[in-house]
């Protein structure tokens, strides 16, 4: 390992200036003159990607860690309010997300924490229109004309922003655990009753890499549908570079509401694996007390391709992981199809009833 942390970049100490160095064991920079921890991630090829701590972040940011590091033009769809940024040279004419030519350029808009770190694009363009086509005709519900209305040649592909948590949380539990047991009434039935006995317990749980989606111009049932991303293996250092002739939507959830987010996440994993300590058939009254600790974040951007299409009068989207290639989209139902199949299946039915009256 030590050949490959030659490689990283060098990073100094927030508290005194000094080259910080990594600890392993602490999975964070430490600083050999004052002590100073800064935690961190370090990749399998020895680069580093530096992480935040949380509460330092929301009582203070600098705004050398704001912007892109590069000139962008930022622009902002006024149908769906996304935030488009890309380079200078580009001029745009219609909103990446949802299509609308109604974009207005944004000179106001404060400047964005800097993203620590980006996933690079895997999935070629070519093999993503091939997989929304076999994605459309795999939708037998759809209209018949979706592949003309949705011309695949439309299809880009975007960064999009996203944040990261990491926690420690150790907590403690108490409940009713319930033990069923049988007893025969007065006509001699069984019926089922349940024994009830107080449960406690503990748990420990690191939480690594706890996504947030911060994207306005991608629908949310989509975004969580793309999960997972490799995030804890295979993110890159943020370099503009990355950038140069992509699209990137500014976030619009903050750090705050963000984090907000996360811990609902996060408590709600918490309770459900306390929920699955407790012994016994069935469960009541269930308390949780939980305490984080070594709570960080990060910003980075996602691969995402993308199609927008509309149908009707209703706007739909096709999501591909850039990652991973999976796929999830939205498309509009055939109700004629649908009313096709229901007076099949109540003519099947109605043949089923008649023959078995004879």
């Amino acid at each position: 390992m030590s050949s490959d942390l030659t490689a990283i970049n060098k990073f100094s100490c927030p508290a005194c200036g000094a080259e910080a160095v990594w600890n392993p064991a602490k999975k964070a920079l430490i600083c050999p003159y004052c002590g100073t921890e800064s935690p961190a991630e370090i990749k399998a090829d020895g680069s580093l990607v530096a992480e935040s701590d949380l509460i330092e972040s929301l009582r203070n940011l600098s705004d050398e860690d704001r912007g892109w590091a590069a000139e962008r033009k930022t622009v902002r769809c006024q149908s769906c309010n996304a935030i488009s940024v890309f380079e200078e040279k580009r001029v745009a004419q219609r909103c990446d997300f949802c299509g609308s030519p109604a974009l207005m350029a944004v000179d106001d808009i404060k400047a964005p924490i800097r993203p620590s770190g980006l996933l690079p694009f895997n999935v070629a363009e070519s093999a993503v229109r091939e997989q929304i086509r076999q994605w459309y005709g795999s939708h037998w519900f759809a209209p018949n004309n979706l592949k003309g209305k949705a011309m695949t040649d439309t299809v880009h592909g975007v960064y999009l922003p996203y944040w990261t948590f990491d926690a420690q949380v150790a907590a403690q539990w108490e409940a009713e655990a319930g033990f069923y047991y049988y007893v025969r009434n007065s006509k001699g039935e069984s019926e089922r009753r349940v024994r009830w006995e107080h449960a406690s317990g503990a748990l420990e749980h690191f939480f690594d890499d706890t996504l947030v989606p911060a994207s306005r111009g991608v629908h949310e049932k989509l975004l969580l549908q793309l999960e997972p991303f490799p995030t804890t293996t295979e993110i890159k250092p943020y370099d503009p570079g990355y950038l140069s002739g992509w699209v990137v939507e500014q976030y619009q959830i903050d750090l705050i509401g963000a984090a907000q987010a996360s811990r609902a996440r996060m408590d709600s994993a918490v309770r459900g694996m306390c929920s699955s300590q407790v012994p016994g058939d069935t469960q009541r009254n269930l308390q949780v007390q939980a305490d984080y600790s070594a709570q960080t974040f990060k910003h980075i951007l996602l691969p995402v391709w993308l199609l927008a299409y509309t149908y009707g009068t209703k706007s739909y989207q096709v999501t591909v992981n850039g990652s991973t290639g999976k796929i999830t989209g939205e498309y509009p139902i055939s109700w004629i199809k649908v009313a096709l199949v229901t007076l099949l299946g109540l003519i099947v039915l109605f043949i089923i009833m008649y023959f078995n009256s004879k």
